[in-house]
């Protein structure tokens, strides 16, 4: 929400500074997100008058102007808008001003051999408004020399605050001046609107609503007026200036009545040109089919969902959000039929969702407008149309009606105590309330306090006491620590919070940069990697590539590395934590832990170097991530089962999965498939690992057994090795854990340092040897103890895989 200073002190009377009144807007909760200081950007340009404006010798579109811009002297100008002329009074620019709309310091120059000494600006190109067909034009009487910025009254403070959506009374300006006066900030003006008396008793365009039966009434009030004989055309200097300065483009004036008077009184409203009305003007849901070119210049399709403003021709507006182009005012309207209407916030909200429209009108409706400024719109809007457009104003058409809650909440005084720590007395609290708005009664220590229609948000008495609390200042609530009810502090974090913490060190700590990536995905891309189903579909999605919601995290990463690579960054390392979303229920919403590596970017070092190159990322790299991610999260490495069996996006034979049991898989791994590369655009290789973080068991609460005495041996550790010949699908790990088996007691540690595959191990076999680490405890191990335990190690491999000790 923006507005210039000078619109606020037309309803605040206040000697407050620009910056006091910033600090105060922040403190009773409208935080203002910036405080831009219009004419410093346009302090350069000046008012000139172009006194002759000659053809160019060498060129046809252009002209030589002599510039008169108050220095004493005239200037050469060429320029080639179409309107310049002689005797135009402009806005002209000096060599050396920064022009802002083209983003360029303007220097001097020669063109088509004529010196140029200075510029003639269009409105685009002091940012102004859109409009570059030609120069500004100035009235006769504007002083020559004069800076522009204080002819046009653009030197003013511009406020930008957010509003919350509870806060439709704040996207007025009164609204937020009635917010200071009661903060202290001056003292709020009078209300000066009136009604405006018809001069015909008479409604030539009669209104209606017409909802059917077990329809929702989107438009619970609707109001018109027809004004006859106006004379529309451009808007007075002060108004577009106004306009222009909280971002808006002016039109005509019949047009700019109405985003004043939206801006001004939070209350927008919409002029149709009379004389293209037929018959009833009324509101309605549409026709599944119904279509309509609007104002924004697209043309919308409609669902019966819609509410549409209509005559006996079909639609004419979106209710509550946009007019049609077709009926729009135009300068050469005659006849105006102002329209102001009251609908329900949830109903536009919806339908501008739908509809992909974000205008001023909706900006307002969803956040509640006051159902009680119906009547009251039009006769600010109507006194305006006679003032600047003159007419002959014709009787209020009104059809349905809506009024204020009328909501009545006894307020205990203590309650602003209790939920604010603030002690405000009864004096300080009835005079912030009567400040704002509310009408408060009752002697006692519970008063009656009565809401105000614009203000249909509050509802309880934890609202009133938070008005209190606005008013007393934000900033003042007092901060102190909660009591603690024990003295060990209990769990703070969910297990899901805690697993998030770890894994996100872990992998850190593991050279892997984390990212944060989109959760809507392709559509092809969910496909790809399991999702797509209808269920998690957007209905109204932001972007044809962010249609789905992700089932994996994969695709954000590869699209992460895919940029990188087309940057230069080909071996790098990602990370993300983040939701998956495997179905629509709740039960399918997951948090996982992926990890990508590139190129070279193993764990230890990646790239280029004297030492030796770093070779390419592979399975095992991935298989390396995801195992030191399990171990800091707890969990047992040596109870996870290892099933080589890849993911459908690794390549065959290059991926596993783990699990806990067949039904429950905590993570995969694998090197992604050459095919999924060349479809994605990498060149690879892509080393992956995915952890679901909610398939990893709860922790117990509480230990069952403490853990055991640190045990440490002074004798000498020795070591065994082993080869075994094994049938070639034999995997290592059942040979680690039968030789780890043999004997608890004294093996402390089984690695693999070999693996052997020829013609002389026979057809179908491998060889693998292993490195058996005992550790005596009592006594040192004699020789008849040693072969002992190394015939137990080769009985126990011989029995689990079907190998033999190689000799």
């Amino acid at each position: 929400m923006k507005f210039t200073l000078d619109w606020l002190k037309e309803h605040l009377d206040t000697t407050a500074n620009a910056e006091e009144i910033s600090e105060a807007l922040t403190t009773v909760g409208l935080e203002v997100e910036s405080v831009e200081d219009q004419g410093k950007a346009l302090k350069d340009f000046v008012v000139a008058h172009v006194v002759s404006a000659e053809k160019h010798p060498n060129a046809d579109k252009l002209r030589v102007c002599k510039v008169d811009a108050g220095t004493g002297e005239l200037i050469d100008v060429v320029c080639g808008a179409p309107n310049a002329r002689t005797g135009l009074k402009t806005v002209f620019a000096f060599p050396g001003t920064y022009i802002p709309g083209s983003d360029f310091t303007l220097s001097k120059g020669n063109i088509r051999g004529a010196a140029s000494n200075g510029m003639l600006c269009s409105g685009r190109e002091l940012e102004l408004s859109d409009d570059h067909s030609g120069i500004i034009e100035l009235p006769e009487d504007a002083p020559v020399g004069t800076k522009y910025v204080d002819f046009a009254g653009l030197n003013g403070v511009v406020y930008d605050i957010s509003i919350t959506p509870n806060r439709g009374d704040c996207t007025a300006v009164r609204g937020v001046a009635r917010d200071l006066a009661a903060f202290g900030i001056g003292k709020l003006k009078p209300d000066t609107g009136k009604a405006v008396p018809a001069a015909e008793k008479t409604s030539p365009v009669p209104v209606e609503l017409r909802f059917e039966p077990g329809e929702v009434e989107v438009c619970k009030m609707f109001a018109g007026r027809l004004i006859t004989g106006v004379k529309n055309g451009p808007s007075p200097e002060w108004l577009q200036a106004r306009l222009r300065a909280v971002g808006l483009r002016p039109i005509n004036a019949l047009v700019d009545i109405t985003n004043y008077i939206s801006y001004d009184r939070g209350r927008p409203l919409h002029v149709f040109d009379a004389d293209t009305l037929n018959g009833t003007v009324h509101a309605r849901m549409a026709k599944p089919g119904e279509t309509l070119l609007a104002l924004d210049g697209k043309t919308y399709t409609f669902d019966e969902t819609i509410c549409v403003i209509a005559d006996n021709s079909g639609p004419l507006g979106i209710g509550g959000i946009m007019g049609g182009e077709a009926t729009g005012s135009t300068e050469q309207t005659q006849n105006v039929f102002i329209e102001c209407a009251w609908f329900e916030p949830t109903a536009i909200a919806t339908a501008g969702r739908k509809l992909g429209i974000n205008s001023d009108a909706r900006y307002r409706f969803e956040r509640t407008v006051d159902p009680e400024s119906v009547l009251p719109g039009i006769e600010w809007a109507t006194q305006m149309v006679l003032d600047l457009c003159g007419g002959t104003v014709h009787e209020v058409a009104v059809a349905g009606k809506v009024g204020s809650p009328n909501t009545v909440i006894d307020f205990p005084l203590s309650e602003t105590r209790r939920l604010t720590g603030l002690d405000v007395s009864r004096e300080e609290s009835e005079h912030f309330l009567t400040r704002l708005g509310f009408k408060v009664e009752g002697t006692g220590e519970v008063l009656k306090v009565s809401v105000p229609s614009w203000r249909p948000d509050v509802t309880q008495k934890a609202d009133i006491a938070e008005e209190v609390m606005r008013m007393v200042g934000v900033d003042k609530v007092p901060v102190e620590p909660l009591a603690r009810l024990n003295h060990v502090a209990p769990r703070i974090l969910t297990t899901i919070q805690n697993r998030r913490r770890i894994v996100r060190r872990a992998l850190a700590a593991r050279g892997l940069d984390e990212a944060v990536t989109w959760s809507f995905i392709s559509h092809a891309e969910a496909e790809r990697f399991g999702g797509g189903a209808e269920a998690v579909q957007l209905a109204n999605a932001i972007a044809s590539d962010m249609t789905d919601m992700r089932p994996s995290l994969l695709p954000g990463l590869l699209s992460a590395a895919r940029r990188n690579a087309n940057r230069g960054f080909a071996d790098i390392a990602l990370f993300e934590v983040g939701q998956v979303f495997l179905s629509d229920k709740p039960e399918g919403q997951h948090t996982y832990a992926t990890g990508i590596r590139t190129g070279t970017a193993g764990a230890q070092a990646w790239g280029r170097s004297w030492q030796g190159n770093a070779g390419k990322v592979g399975v095992f790299d991935a298989k390396a991530d995801l195992g030191a991610a399990l171990d800091a999260l707890g969990v047992d490495i040596e109870k996870v089962q290892l099933v080589a069996e890849a993911p459908a996006w690794s390549h065959p034979g290059r991926g596993g999965r783990l699990q806990l049991g067949p039904k429950v898989v905590i993570g995969w791994f694998g090197e992604l498939h050459p095919a999924w590369l060349k479809e994605l655009d990498l060149d690879g290789p892509v080393a992956a690992f995915e952890i679901d973080l909610d398939a990893l068991p709860e922790p117990r609460r509480k230990p069952t057994r403490a853990k055991p005495a640190l045990n440490l041996s002074d004798l000498m550790p020795l070591s065994r090795d082993f080869a075994f010949l094994v049938d070639r699908d034999v995997p290592a790990a059942a040979i680690l854990k039968a030789a780890r088996g043999a004997e608890k007691a004294l093996i402390t540690d089984v690695t693999v340092f070999d693996v052997f595959e020829g013609s002389h191990v026979g057809e179908g076999k491998k060889s693998v040897a292993i490195e058996v680490r005992l550790q005596p405890q009592d006594k040192t191990l004699n020789d008849e103890e040693i072969e002992k335990i190394s015939g137990a190690i080769v009985a126990a491999v011989e029995k689990a895989t079907g190998g033999t000790l190689r000799k």
